[in-house]
């Protein structure tokens, strides 16, 4: 029995011993093997489509919705360091790539960013008035019978060589008489010896002469009265212009009073054009533009003339200021009280412009989607200048030649804010939304996946945060 227990006892330790060897070496084998697994899967590299990132495969290929090529899964750092690698595809999340197919039933289109000139159009309506420095009155210079009208209807062209009418006065055949009389004694007293007499001669026929020149007698129809030696019974009106006749006031055989009208005479080679332009454009409006005139009546006739005189008034009923516009009238074809329309060029400023269509606005920034190569977009921040019809200046942002999406950016905005990438909120290469100091929200940021590939169920998916940081309150549609 005590041999028994001797040999027991040993038996028993070397057993327990080699029990406990065979779990340790087991458990060393297994350890290493899940070890040697979690680095291979830690060092396999994964892919994703960046239009639709719940899809994950293990090898490169094309995505199995959009046909896109599949590019590299970034994971998130854990050391709080990135590789440049790393850094260069975090910065791509803000990019958007588009498939040919995709950008087509997009409808997305670009244009080249260019130095320009932007100016600014001013229309406005306006009215054809008489040049006033071109008007004139044919006025009764004395009192008399109207005897005969060269001149009988509105419309007449008129010269101011050719008479108008003919007045007979009483009071201007006496004034021609004492001037006959006094060149015949002016004749007679100029061989007298005595100096005295002679000037008094002059002197008559001076003092005559400025009487029938205030009745308004021409020097040349004073020389035909001293060659003719007798008073005329009728005397020639003429007008102080040429031009037409807007106005006739007397007939023939009507008797007349000193300084009364008989016609209205306005010289149409050229008129006055008085625009109305409203009260927010009036600051854009200087003497010395240019205007472009287009009446109704042939829209396709175009006129210059430069703008004189802007009234220092405004009219509280139509929230207008006028401003007068001189130019010339060839051939007639502006008539008085007609409307036309006026269009002023306003240049404004020169530097980079786009479409406006190409900003996207909201409310705060503007966002321009730049094709830095063909099908990839990057998102710019761009400071707008001046905006004018379909057009505006880019401050800084963009550079000449720069393509940029004027069509479809909405589109393209919205696929990068469901990848997580910039857009328009810029949350930094994550879906998480940023609370108030900028930290990501935990719950956010460590939010499962709700239904991964298959395969993948597991891993985490940016769709759901992304959803988070996709915000359309800001934006100006």
């Amino acid at each position: 029995m005590a041999l028994n227990k001797k040999i027991a006892i040993p038996l028993t330790v070397i057993i327990l011993a080699s029990a406990a060897g065979g779990g340790w070496f087991m458990w060393q084998k297994q350890h290493s093997g899940k070890a040697t697994e979690q680095k291979a899967a830690q060092g396999k590299q994964l892919y994703t489509c960046s239009m639709h990132p719940f899809i994950i495969k293990d090898k490169p290929g094309t995505c199995p919705i959009c046909g896109m090529e599949l590019i590299k899964k970034i994971d998130g750092a854990t050391g709080g360091e990135q590789t440049a690698e790393q850094k260069q595809q975090a910065d791509m999340l803000g990019h958007v790539s588009l498939s040919p197919t995709q950008r087509v039933m997009a409808n997305v289109a670009t244009v080249a960013a260019k130095q320009s000139t932007l100016n600014k159009e001013i229309n406005a309506v306006g009215i054809v008035q008489y040049d006033q420095s071109r008007q004139a009155k044919v006025t009764a210079w004395i009192a008399g019978r109207i005897d005969k009208l060269h001149v009988n209807k509105v419309g007449d062209v008129v010269s101011k060589d050719k008479p108008v009418a003919e007045i007979y006065s009483p009071d201007l055949l006496a004034t021609q008489q004492e001037y006959l009389l006094a060149v015949k004694s002016r004749d007679q007293l100029k061989n007298s010896p005595i100096p005295s007499i002679a000037q008094n001669g002059d002197g008559l026929v001076a003092s005559a002469k400025q009487r029938l020149m205030l009745f308004g007698v021409k020097e040349s129809q004073l020389a035909e009265l001293e060659k003719a030696g007798k008073p005329n019974i009728r005397l020639p009106i003429y007008t102080p212009l040429s031009g037409v006749v807007i106005e006739k006031m007397m007939q023939e055989g009507q008797y007349v009073n000193t300084g009364e009208v008989l016609f209205n005479i306005a010289d149409l080679s050229r008129v006055w054009v008085e625009i109305d332009v409203f009260e927010n454009e009036v600051p854009y409006v200087r003497v010395g533009q240019q205007v472009e005139i287009r009446s109704s009546a042939d829209a396709k006739v175009a006129t210059n003339g430069r703008i004189s005189f802007v009234y220092p008034f405004h009219d509280p009923k139509t929230h207008t200021v006028k401003a007068r516009v001189e130019m010339a009238n060839a051939g007639q074809h502006l008539k008085p009280d007609m409307f036309v329309n006026a269009i002023i060029k306003v240049p404004l400023a020169t530097g980079i412009v786009v479409p406006v269509t190409a900003i996207i606005d909201t409310g705060k920034r503007q966002v321009v989607w730049v094709e830095t190569s063909p099908g990839m977009f990057e998102p710019r921040d761009v400071q707008v200048g001046e905006r004018v019809d379909q057009k505006a200046q880019i401050l800084s942002g963009l550079k000449s030649g720069d393509k940029v999406a004027v069509s479809g950016g909405y589109l393209i905005d919205s696929e990068s804010q469901l990848k997580g990438g910039g857009g328009q909120d810029h949350s930094k290469h994550t879906g998480a939304k940023p609370d108030a100091k900028g930290q990501q929200s935990p719950a956010t940021a460590q939010q499962p996946t709700q239904g991964g590939h298959e395969g993948h169920g597991a891993t985490p998916s940016p769709q759901a945060p992304a959803k988070k940081s996709l915000k359309m309150d800001d934006m100006k549609m």
